[in-house]
């Protein structure tokens, strides 16, 4: 399996043409030695004075022998010999075996040190497979039938005999270093920092990594082997994440906080957030399996559980839908024949797999049932986590008492190092770097801001961390005011994210929106924002929207025109629409809405062309309308062109909910003057579509749809 890695690996970089892996079989025989002398003239010159850093006496073994092959090609290729059928098959195997070599000469040249001493002895099996390969070749090479001179003929047969008697070898200074990576692994996974000294010695001194740079260039290539390899690669996963957090603590704790690679500062910003904050925000966008996320909240399910109805929903969500005193399915409206919850085990596992092929972070539940095994190796080591926390150590007390371009370095580490695991976002916090965060929101460096705004987003996914972050005084003002003026785009856009992730706590809903300037800010970022800082704002705004504290609010900020004003954007015009239902339903919310003048076509226009989730949010919203904004609101929803038909369209071919909702505002037009001079023959439709005319649940969110939301951005 790690041979196979390493070659595979190796492709996936380099993308060698198919060619390479192919015996040429139109060649004749003057041009298949002309190729194989050109190949192995190439392999020499690249690699016979290259100094391997690992691996040298492997690799200069193997380069030795490509040389007697070179010598025996020029010859034959100057001589113009006549060559055996049975010499042709030998060279076409030689050929591949050629190419092999290049491939492994090729991948201990480039890869990280850290990498080639982990893989030190599969590269030296390999090494030692390719040998015997040569071995055989030479064994089955007609000599006697090949005019050679007696010069060529020795070395042939010199090589021959060391080919036979070579055995595996493997450095035994390489593999003492090797031991001593997976001791400071040893000291982490039993709660111990490793010696300063002996991680610089091993560092520095023995690998030769001697500043910032060429530390972090050594963590990028371990993350990409994890990456790209999708579980299949020895060491496994878990360990390799352990690694990975090692050497980011001696990044930090050997060079300090020196720049590496990532300019801190105003002048280079561009570079920074294309490759850190940019890229990450694109992988927020991967589309997710219909079938691992939540009906109830359409996030990625944490914990998948079905109810009694049969169908499944994220934990968290389904109970707290029961605690609010429902006793229905909110999928099917079924009734509730009882409360339990049955973990679904067979989907946690295949939402888990599909997050590790994907490389997304996915934080299993907390639970100490038998399941728990199932998630055993997506679990970080504690190696990793111990490592990660001396890490976050040195990173809080940047934060608190470096230089300015320390504390924004140390700021990008949170953000990063707070991008997965929950473990390490509730130690970070404990260790108290959300004080330190809020003080750097302020900053008038571009960067710093970015970043420190970022790492609280990041931080807020962990549901204890919320709860710290409402607590720290001045926080929450401080989240709102890089919302109003932050002073680049992903800062306001990742602030309105971090609104969007506190506001999942009904609690915060009130104090959220009576935040000056909260909702003003988010009206306006999803009125004249970028495609993902309108999609952050509505989300934000609908959460907001389900505590009915918060309708006044939301009314005096503007946030009902521009919501009615995101109804004609394909992007955001679902949740617009759910956020409207749900302001509309009070007479307050209701008589706001009935004032703009393009809210009736709007949501006429969602019937009309909406996504089916989208539709129904579009007639549940007309028909509260209906319900709470009086004669005057009804009579003008009544007038609107075209909507018997919408209707009538809904009543056949729409969700089980906007079924519901078109059945009863087709009722509400009914007991209206003139409903069948408008609607005449919709009473037929509607009753060929079996729909029952339910009461008005006690709970509107019981019975409006829940819009799409993004799941809460790991940036």
């Amino acid at each position: 399996m790690a041979t196979a890695a390493i070659f595979s690996s190796l492709r996936r970089r380099r993308s060698p043409s198919l060619q390479a892996f192919l015996a040429p079989v139109d060649l004749t025989d003057v041009a298949l030695v002309q190729t194989l002398v050109s190949i192995s003239s190439e392999l020499v010159s690249c690699f016979s004075n290259k100094c391997f850093f690992f691996q040298r006496r492997n690799s200069r073994s193997l380069i030795r022998k490509i040389e007697v092959f070179l010598v025996l090609l020029e010859y034959l290729r100057d001589s113009d010999t006549s060559l055996p059928s049975t010499a042709m098959l030998c060279f076409k195997e030689l050929y591949l075996l050629l190419y092999r070599c290049k491939i492994l000469l090729d991948y201990c040249g480039q890869s990280s040190k850290l990498w080639l001493l982990l893989q030190n002895n599969s590269i030296s099996g390999h090494y030692h497979d390719l040998n015997q390969e040569i071995s055989t070749l030479l064994d089955v090479f007609p000599v006697d039938d090949v005019e050679l001179s007696e010069d060529v003929r020795e070395q042939l047969d010199l090589m021959q005999r060391q080919a036979r008697k070579a055995k595996l070898y493997v450095d035994k200074n390489d593999e003492s270093l090797r031991v001593q990576f997976f001791s400071f692994l040893d000291e982490f996974e039993n709660g111990r920092v490793p010696n300063h000294v002996e991680l610089r010695s091993f560092f520095v001194e023995s690998l030769g990594i001697k500043d910032a740079k060429s530390c972090r260039a050594e963590i990028e290539f371990l993350e990409e082997q994890i990456v790209n390899h999708e579980g299949d690669v020895e060491p496994t996963a878990s360990v390799l994440n352990g690694f990975v957090a090692i050497t980011r603590y001696c990044r930090f704790l050997l060079f300090g906080f020196e720049e590496d690679e990532v300019t801190v500062g105003s002048s280079s910003q561009k570079k920074p957030r294309k490759g850190l904050i940019t890229q990450e925000i694109a992988h927020t966008f991967l589309s997710i399996p219909k079938d691992f996320c939540c009906p109830i909240s359409l996030d990625l399910m944490r914990d998948p559980v079905i109810i009694s109805t049969g169908q499944t929903y994220d934990r968290s969500s389904i109970a707290r839908w029961i605690e609010e005193g429902h006793r229905t399915c909110p999928k099917t409206g079924q009734m509730l024949v009882h409360e339990r919850l049955v973990p679904n085990r067979a989907l946690r596992n295949l939402i888990m797999q599909w997050c590790a092929a994907h490389g997304i972070p996915y934080d299993p539940p907390e639970t100490t049932d038998a399941s728990a095994e199932s998630f055993a190796s997506a679990l970080p080591s504690r190696a990793s986590i111990e490592a990660n926390r001396a890490t976050a150590e040195l990173l809080i007390q940047q934060l608190a008492d470096g230089s300015p371009g320390a504390k924004t370095l140390a700021a990008r580490e949170i953000r990063l190092l707070a991008k997965t695991g929950k473990e390490n976002r509730a130690f970070i916090a404990k260790a108290g770097a959300i004080p330190h965060l809020r003080k750097l929101l302020s900053s008038q460096n571009p960067v710093a801001q970015e970043n420190s705004v970022t790492a609280m987003l990041n931080l807020s996914i962990y549901d204890k961390n919320k709860r710290r972050i409402m607590d720290e005084e001045g926080c929450l003002g401080s989240i709102v005011e890089v919302l109003r003026f932050g002073l680049t785009t992903e800062a306001r856009e990742n602030a309105a994210a971090t609104l969007f992730s506190l506001s999942a706590v009904h609690d915060y809903k009130k104090r959220i929106a009576d935040e000056g300037g909260a909702v003003e800010a988010l009206a306006t970022l999803l009125t004249v924002g970028t495609p993902r800082g309108k999609k952050d704002a509505v989300t934000a705004l609908f959460n907001l929207s389900t505590h009915t504290d918060n309708c006044l609010r939301m009314i005096e900020a503007g946030a009902v025109t521009a919501l009615v004003g995101a109804l004609g954007n394909e992007g955001v015009a679902e949740e617009a629409a759910g956020g409207l239902a749900l302001i509309v339903r009070q007479p307050l919310g209701a008589a706001a809405l009935g004032k703009e003048e393009m809210a009736v076509a709007g949501l006429m226009g969602m019937m009309r062309c909406g996504t089916p989730r989208g539709k129904e949010n579009a007639v549940a919203a007309l028909l509260e309308l209906c319900r709470s904004g009086g004669a005057a609101a009804t009579e003008r929803v009544l007038k609107a062109p075209a909507l018997g038909g919408l209707l009538q369209t809904l009543l056949f071919t729409g969700t089980k909910r906007a079924r519901r909702k078109a059945a009863s505002l087709a009722r509400v037009f009914q007991r209206c003057e003139n409903a069948a001079l408008h609607f005449g023959g919709l009473g037929v439709g509607y009753a060929f579509a079996g729909n029952s005319a339910p009461n008005r649940d006690s709970s509107f969110a019981g019975d409006v749809s829940v819009p799409v939301s993004i799941s809460v951005p790991v940036l």
